[in-house]
């Protein structure tokens, strides 16, 4: 239901744009334009996807397995086994070059095919199908929530899991066998163990948690193809000053950044209200580049998509947007630190969709 309900939203949206079809690229790292076009979440190698006006879509796959695997979960449309993946779209597109043709994402359209934009009328329409990312239909919303409760439910887990002398990927392993069994096909996650050395989170290295460790982690589950995420902090044992000083920074952070979200605000306003809070404790400088990447993003159809939350981003928020607003960052005293929740933006603030306490949690050492 929500990938006719995107298919129609999207062909109305082509028809609105004066667009006679749109040329999709996907790949496992770039996931969300292809999965709103053709609803395929492609794993390996590279798909390019066009999608007509009157809704007819025609997904090109280099990989045969990602072919098989596409005429099973999307029975909707044509699949096309591409070994030479360029040559055979520049062919089809040859084929419609009479038509006003949009690409999404442009930057990462093959580069024979792009080298021919004005030759077959093709146009930059990333920001077109942005917005269609960004500003959710309810039942995309509906399914964020449903991913946002597993999320819940899976710090439980991973809290549970978290003991002196178990490893990082053991406390991974435990999350992601609970997120599979309850129907979760993806879970994007990052971890990190340790004290002030640890500068921030990564895939599970094998290291061990013992007794005063702070352990990060982000859990983004995936449902109906959408993911939500949270991000919580855990003491191994219990916490000292210090770190429960450090912790009711980065709340108070948080929580700014949660009250300034409404409709008609922009990704800076958001990212600035978190930033002001670090500024007023004599840390400013933990909020550049040197020591965070973002202050938050969207949540979709890739487990970081558009808007991210930096001062120098200025899109607008909408209702309807779905973020996750987290201050992740490195702390001089007690190391890398997390605290975040995914919100979906209303007219007069947001709805906060994860549930787990804002607590600096501490398991037994």
């Amino acid at each position: 239901m929500i990938a006719q309900e995107r298919r129609a939203r999207l062909t109305a949206a082509m028809a609105d744009a004066g667009l006679d079809a749109l040329l999709v690229y996907g790949s496992a790292w770039q996931i969300d334009y292809l999965r709103y076009a053709a609803d395929f979440g492609i794993l390996e190698g590279q798909g390019l996807a066009i999608v007509r006006s009157d809704g007819h879509v025609t997904l090109y796959l280099d990989s045969p397995l990602e072919a098989d695997r596409a005429a099973i979960d999307c029975p909707g449309i044509e699949i096309v086994y591409a070994p030479d993946l360029v040559g055979d779209v520049d062919e089809a597109l040859n084929r419609l070059r009479n038509q006003r043709f949009g690409a999404a994402p442009h930057r990462l359209i093959p580069r024979r095919i792009a080298a021919r934009a004005k030759d077959i009328n093709l146009t930059d329409q990333t920001t077109f199908i942005d917005r269609l990312l960004m500003d959710k239909l309810d039942s995309e919303i509906a399914a964020l929530r449903k991913a946002a409760h597993l999320a819940d439910e899976g710090y439980k887990v991973f809290m549970q899991a978290a003991r002196p002398g178990r490893a990082d990927y053991e406390l991974v392993a435990e999350a992601e066998a609970f997120f599979r069994a309850n129907g979760v096909d993806d879970n994007f996650q990052i971890i990190g163990v340790g004290g002030v050395e640890v500068k921030g989170m990564a895939p599970p290295s094998g290291k061990r948690l013992k007794r005063g460790d702070m352990v990060t982690t982000e859990l983004t589950p995936c449902v109906d193809g959408y993911y939500a995420q949270i991000c919580r902090t855990l003491v191994v044992g219990e916490a000292n000053a210090e770190q429960r000083a450090a912790h009711a920074l980065w709340r108070e952070s948080m929580e700014a950044g949660i009250a300034t979200v409404r409709d008609g605000v922009t990704a800076a306003d958001v990212a600035k209200a978190e930033n002001d809070v670090f500024r007023k404790h004599g840390m400013g400088q933990y909020t550049t580049s040197e020591y965070t990447r973002v202050r938050g993003h969207g949540m979709g159809l890739f487990a970081d998509s558009k808007p991210h939350l930096l001062e120098d981003v200025t899109t607008p928020i909408t209702a309807g947007m779905a973020l996750i607003v987290h201050p992740n960052t490195y702390h001089p005293v007690v190391g890398y630190m997390v605290l975040g929740d995914g919100v979906v933006v209303t007219k007069d603030g947001c709805e906060v969709l994860t549930g787990t306490p804002r607590e600096l949690f501490s398991v037994p050492a």
